[in-house]
Parts: structure tokens; C-alpha cells; sequence
């Protein structure tokens, strides 16, 4: 078999802008790029630099790995239910990464089990958070560490991004795994791209025609379609 990564863990390979994680997790790039190369800030004598919250191995241009995309995922479900405070973020996760001494710990299995709590009792303190914002926070987080699919070692494997609303019944139609299709979102357990679908209909195919040609469930087409559109509106 030919080793198209050069033997490198495909997950490792920094394959992704911030528009296409924008793209692929429903996060303004921004956000993105203050998470994984930090932002400047005004103070009274000049400017201060905020250190980032996750690692990119590549950072002008910003490119991301997989691992990244775990990790921003991860911290979407923070966001989401939070005014989320990005140093406070950082000390919770230096403590998790003491406690669990494994790299990358937010894509590790041992972070979707006991990490959780673990960072939710340093976090909620952090913040003053009170017993049942910390509650909110562990259903949030729990809702996202569902969609991820560890290997048999642990770590991220495939991620099942949020299609629609973010919650545990929401689809898993489409797919993110690093060793298929370079790691673009393809239809599950087909390995096509939604952008290639999403690019033969704008061209003029219809749904019944894409499912014939892939052999592939119209509500899946359908789908992909509805997700890349998603995506052209928001940055239209």
C-alpha cells in the first residue's frame, strides 16, 4: 500500500485553514484564529499579546490539523453557553494537561471521560460558576465529545460536526476523518466530498440525479447540499 502521508499520523498534518474551519465547525474565522494564534490588545502604555489557546504547528498562513479541529470543537461547547474567558480557558487546560500528561488532551479519549470534570471544576472556579452553570457546561460539553469518535488508542479519530441544532439527535450524516478524502467533510461511509456535491448542483444536477450517479440516499445528498450551502450564505 502506498504511504500517501509520508508516514506521518494524517491527523498531525496541518491540512486546514481558518475558512475551512469555519466552514467545517459553524465558527467565525476570527474566533478561530484568536484561539490558535492569539490577538493583541490595547493597554494604557501600548499593546499586550494574548497567548493562544491551542497549539497550530503552522501559523502564517494559519494552517490546522485535525487534532485542531477536535480541540476548537471541543472549545465551541465553552463558548456557546459562556462569555468565555480565553486565560482562564488556557489555566484550566494547563491544569488538564498536568493531570493527564497526554498530548493534545481535549482529543483524547481520557478527556471525554474523567478530563470533563476534571476541567469543569477548575474552569467553573475560575469563574465563579455556580453549581448549575457548571451543570449547563458538562451537558454542553457532553453534547460535543459525542460527535467525536476515538481510535482504539483514544485519540480523535472522526468527527460528526453539528449540522443543525447542537444537540445529541442531531444527524451524522456528513464526516470529517483525516484519512479520507485529505480530511475534507465527505458524505459518511461514502467518502464524497460535500463540495463536490454541493458544486454539481449549483451547476444545474438535481437531487435525484446526484443520488443515482453516487449510488447514495437522496436524504444524505440532500443533506451535503444543505450543509455547503450553509456555509456560502454565512460568508456571502
Amino acid at each position: 500500500m502506498i504511504d500517501i502521508y509520508g508516514g506521518q499520523d494524517p491527523r498531525n498534518i496541518p491540512n486546514y485553514s481558518a475558512g475551512d474551519a469555519s466552514r467545517y465547525l459553524s465558527i467565525p474565522a476570527p474566533t478561530i484564529r484568536s484561539w490558535a494564534v492569539g490577538y493583541r490588545y490595547r493597554v494604557t502604555d501600548g499593546h499586550n499579546h494574548f497567548e493562544p489557546v491551542i497549539t497550530a504547528k503552522i501559523k502564517k498562513p494559519l494552517r490546522l490539523t485535525f487534532i485542531n479541529l477536535i480541540e476548537i470543537h471541543v472549545l465551541r461547547s465553552i463558548r456557546k453557553h459562556h462569555q468565555i474567558d480565553l486565560k482562564k480557558v488556557r489555566i484550566a487546560l494547563d491544569y488538564i494537561d498536568e493531570k493527564i500528561k497526554i498530548p493534545h488532551p481535549l482529543a483524547h479519549q481520557e478527556f471525554f471521560t474523567d478530563g470533563v470534570d476534571i476541567f469543569i471544576d477548575c474552569y467553573g472556579e475560575l469563574i465563579n460558576a455556580s453549581n448549575q452553570r457548571q451543570i449547563i457546561l458538562k451537558d454542553a460539553m457532553k453534547a460535543h465529545l459525542e460527535r467525536i469518535e476515538p481510535d482504539d488508542k483514544g485519540l480523535a479519530i472522526k468527527l460528526f460536526p453539528f449540522t443543525r441544532n447542537e444537540d445529541q439527535d442531531s444527524p451524522r450524516i456528513v464526516v470529517i476523518d483525516p484519512r479520507i478524502a485529505f480530511g475534507r467533510m465527505v458524505i459518511a461511509d461514502t467518502g464524497i466530498p460535500t463540495e463536490i456535491v454541493a458544486e454539481r448542483f449549483l451547476a444545474g444536477d438535481s437531487h435525484k440525479q446526484l443520488a443515482y450517479d453516487y449510488d447514495c440516499d437522496i436524504e444524505k445528498i440532500e443533506e451535503a447540499i444543505r450543509c455547503e450551502s450553509r456555509y456560502r450564505r454565512a460568508v456571502a
